[in-house]
């Protein structure tokens, strides 16, 4: 039987981890499950059963093992049904809203994009309701929408402030609930994406993890015990002031030589067009390097060796097992890749190991797919116990 995602809620503490590790690591036996989580088999039945229950957890077939061998469900393993609910995800920019629907595991099942002509809230939330409606028809089941927006972002409810989106105090869960009937959350698109990659990404599994996002911005997300560290700055423009050559670039954006004047598409685009007076894409200035024109191969190389020396001051410090480049920035690594590596390297001690850095080729969807899995998060199980 489909039970709704409400009536999964609210989870207890030790439901949520049992429900967590399922999803995340799933299908595990209760006795995997329980070494993993250090309970008793008694603990782990008694949290279970509610699971089991409500339709959030399932046992299914242990893997290789005939139906007649089978002691009974002792030997089932426990899992979610990934198909059960769905989740729509969106991501605003300026000019565009980027939605996909995905499984209760993330998994991307649909997408959808519509052009944005006004910025106003309540304008925009009619296009994600009209969005919804379609996604709707095409998708039964639907448990909640994540929203995420590049900003500082209150409650996981309310946009404070978006400088993209020239927004300020604008209750963007409430407009998009009111008309669409669904559960909301809102909340900065880098967070959204770090929590993303962490439960089912490459942070998978891991104790530290960073995420380092180019594009219109830069974004950082630090993961430490396997949970994200919240930033008072992660929502105000990352690397505005982190100064990466004293000498480099003054862009309209960021202090000079920092992080967003030297990396950002836009300030990148700002440097091409002031020495040549002809506007570029990125994927024309990135060609254009590759080829060795001189323009852009000199500023595309600082961009590279900026880049790498962000990586090892992020690795210096943080200490992470991985680094995960992403964003709409990130087709620098194949035209500069080895710059970047080459400059990590000249700037960590010879000693130290190998920045483990895995670059995902990622657009606005993955984006909106953060947003998704923020929602799972939230509404199937429920914020965090503190």
């Amino acid at each position: 039987m489909t039970t709704h995602a409400a009536s999964w809620l609210p989870l207890s503490a030790g439901e949520r981890s049992v429900a967590i590790e399922v999803l995340v690591h799933g299908p595990l036996s209760r006795t995997e499950l329980a070494r993993r989580l250090d309970l008793s088999a008694g603990s782990l039945t008694r949290l279970t059963k509610p699971l089991i229950e409500s339709g959030l957890l399932v046992e299914v077939p242990e893997a290789g093992t005939p139906a007649e061998v089978r002691q009974g469900r002792p030997s089932q393993p426990l899992d979610v049904v990934a198909e059960s609910r769905s989740f729509i995800g969106f991501k605003i920019t300026a000019d565009m809203v980027y939605g996909v629907v995905t499984t209760l595991r993330s998994d991307i099942v649909a997408r959808l994009d519509r052009p944005l002509d006004s910025l106003d809230p309540a304008q925009v939330a009619d296009v994600l309701a009209e969005m919804t409606k379609e996604l709707t028809h095409a998708h039964r089941g639907l448990a909640g929408i994540g929203i995420g927006v590049g900003g500082l972002v209150e409650d996981r409810a309310v946009v404070r402030e978006s400088p993209f989106l020239l927004w300020r105090d604008v209750p963007l869960a409430e407009l998009v609930r009111a008309r669409t009937g669904l559960p909301v959350v809102v909340e900065n698109d880098v967070a959204a994406l770090v929590e993303a990659e962490t439960w089912f990404g490459a942070g998978r599994g891991l104790d530290r993890f960073v995420v380092l996002t180019i594009g219109a911005g830069i974004g950082y997300g630090l993961v430490q015990g396997g949970k994200r560290v919240p930033n008072a700055e992660e929502d105000r423009g990352f690397g505005r002031h982190w100064i990466l050559a004293p000498d480099g670039p003054l862009t309209p954006d960021g202090e000079r030589g920092s992080a967003v004047s030297l990396l950002t598409i836009g300030n990148i685009r700002y440097q091409i067009n002031a020495a040549t007076g002809r506007d570029h894409s990125y994927e024309e200035i990135l060609a254009l390097a590759a080829a060795g024109t001189p323009g852009p191969a000199r500023v595309i190389g600082e961009a590279a060796r900026a880049l790498g020396i962000l990586v090892a001051h992020i690795a210096n410090f943080a200490m992470p097992q991985k680094i995960l480049l992403a964003g709409e920035g990130v087709g620098l690594m194949e035209v500069a890749g080895h710059t970047v590596e080459e400059t990590v390297r000249t700037h960590r001690h010879p000693l130290s190991p190998r920045v483990a850095l895995e670059t995902k080729v990622s657009d606005f969807h993955d984006w909106a797919r953060g947003a998704a899995a923020l929602a799972i998060q939230v509404l199937v199980l429920g914020p965090a116990q503190t």
